[in-house]
């Protein structure tokens, strides 16, 4: 207990630093929660690091890799002070967390593959940790170059349309498609931006594009239109549908209407400072319907 006391005694008078982003950073089986604030600061947690590197247990930590006897050696001061100084990081985790900045996971790497060269990693612990650094450094190259050509070349855009679609196809099925041919792709990228990730990628939970666009469109496009595609377009014993939604909208009002909405709707996430301010202009400006439908559709 006492060892616990310490460590929150520790953590309290940490330097704190507020998230605006957070994700989860893969590289082969390893798997990192990284952080990004509003001035750009990257940090991966902690025990994310120590993982990474496979060290097993909670123990001290970073502080573990700083005292360790085999890497004292090859660790300079600013290295040393680095790990020794963490900071807290809180706003976009369910607690707060111990952050290292990101850039000190390479050189982390570095010690432990130079620990390695001269060789002073015996054991099979301390081998391990040289092997986890040699993958940790091969993947970083390979990410690092592709995101490098992504960003010069615009692919970085395509990436994460590319990356919605499959969440739409698997996700939505049918529907998927249409949606994703018919909205643009201007009202995917600020869906996702006002519900609070920074792309398609940090979706958790994919399955909530197409709860959102049920909320935001079919709910709210003309009275009683949600309940009314479901009588047209009803599931077979299967559980899926004869056609697409989409496809019992009229070409001469149906559609024009859907594309006036979504402008609407897209107006409403730039006047919108977050989540729930959109929220709440969209229940204002364009609220649900009940069941009387105005809307035509084809039979």
């Amino acid at each position: 207990m006492k060892k616990d006391s310490d460590d929150f005694e520790r953590q309290s008078h940490l330097v704190q630093k507020q998230a605006k982003y957070s994700g989860e950073l893969k590289i082969g089986e390893i798997q990192m929660s990284c952080f990004v604030t509003a001035e750009g600061e990257r940090y991966i947690s902690g025990r994310s690091m120590t993982s990474a590197i496979g060290m097993k247990g909670r123990g001290q930590g970073m502080a573990r890799i700083s005292s360790h006897q085999a890497l004292k050696p090859f660790i300079n001061n600013a290295l040393f002070m680095a790990i020794q100084n963490p900071v807290e990081i809180v706003g976009r985790t369910p607690r707060p967390v111990h952050g290292h900045r990101a850039e000190i996971l390479a050189d982390i790497c570095d010690v432990l593959l130079e620990a390695r060269k001269r060789g002073a990693l015996r054991t099979e612990q301390e081998i391990r940790y040289g092997d986890y650094a040699e993958m940790l450094v091969r993947g970083f190259a390979r990410v690092g170059i592709a995101a490098l050509v992504d960003e010069a070349t615009g692919y970085e855009k395509v990436r994460e349309r590319d990356a919605l679609q499959k969440i739409l196809d698997k996700f939505l099925k049918d529907e998927a498609r249409v949606w994703s041919k018919t909205f643009p792709d201007e009202f995917w990228e600020k869906l996702v931006k006002i519900k609070g990730y920074e792309n398609y990628l940090a979706v958790k939970r994919p399955a909530f594009i197409g709860h959102w666009v049920n909320d935001i469109v079919y709910s709210r496009l003309a009275p009683g239109i949600k309940d009314r595609l479901k009588e047209v377009n009803p599931k077979t014993p299967k559980g899926h549908r004869r056609n697409r939604h989409h496809q019992h909208f009229t070409e001469d009002y149906g559609l024009p209407e859907l594309r006036d909405h979504l402008k609407k709707v897209m107006v409403l996430m730039d006047a919108a400072s977050n989540k729930r301010d959109f929220e709440r202009l969209l229940n204002r400006s364009l609220p649900k319907y009940g069941s009387t439908l105005d809307l035509p559709l084809d039979e």
